[in-house]
């Protein structure tokens, strides 16, 4: 599985760093992704990053405000996210996708982990 980690409370316009690390395999041949649930809303995707350190953004709302990065030496996928708006609150999981880029569909995505909380308010 993954673990999602970095979440916490943060004031708008503020910054956060997530972290996603695998159990069970090694990232390095995976497209990883990250996704965001809001309470009372669908599951969104959000940032995907290639074997190849290609990057698809999924939600126009976070462009030019959150990047992605892997680190494979460190088998850990990070999730950026600056000039955090409440809108953002939600709790985020990453997840492997089955191929090494980064699918259109959220059904290629087969192994997710626990999400951890972002919450942003004042």
């Amino acid at each position: 599985q993954l673990q999602a980690s970095g979440g916490g409370l943060v004031q708008p316009g503020g910054s956060l760093r997530l972290s996603c690390t695998p159990s069970g395999f090694t990232l390095d041949y995976y497209a990883i992704g990250w996704f965001r649930q809001a309470p009372g809303k669908e599951r969104e995707g959000v940032l995907c990053i290639s074997s190849s350190d290609r990057i698809t953004y999924y939600a126009d709302s976070v462009k030019g405000r959150f990047t992605i990065s892997r680190d494979n030496a460190n088998n850990t996928v990070y999730l950026q996210m600056n000039s955090l708006k409440p809108e953002d609150t939600a709790v985020y999981h990453c997840a492997r996708d089955r191929y090494s880029y980064c699918s259109d569909s959220v059904v290629e995505f087969d192994r997710w982990g626990q999400g951890t909380q972002v919450t942003v308010s004042s």
